[in-house]
């Protein structure tokens, strides 16, 4: 069953901005956290997941910010 929500709700709640800041800010520390591991890694294969992990982490704050963005934009 696929809950995602495709497009932002008009308006957002004070909790939930709340929610989205912690959302932020948890995967902003594991963005910078893996990001920093990258460079003391040697072995490709680990290497490649601590990358594919950066990559997701990424992805979820872009995802954030694009909520917000469109939050703004129907205001």
């Amino acid at each position: 069953m696929n809950t995602e929500n495709k497009k932002a709700p008009e308006m957002i709640s004070e909790k939930d901005l709340d929610y989205l800041k912690d959302i932020f800010g948890w995967n902003h520390t594991a963005y910078k956290m893996m990001q920093d591991a990258l460079k003391n890694v040697q072995d490709r294969k680990v290497e490649k997941v601590i990358s594919d992990c950066a990559k997701l982490f990424y992805k979820n704050l872009t995802n954030v910010l694009t909520i917000i963005k469109e939050v703004k934009n129907n205001e």
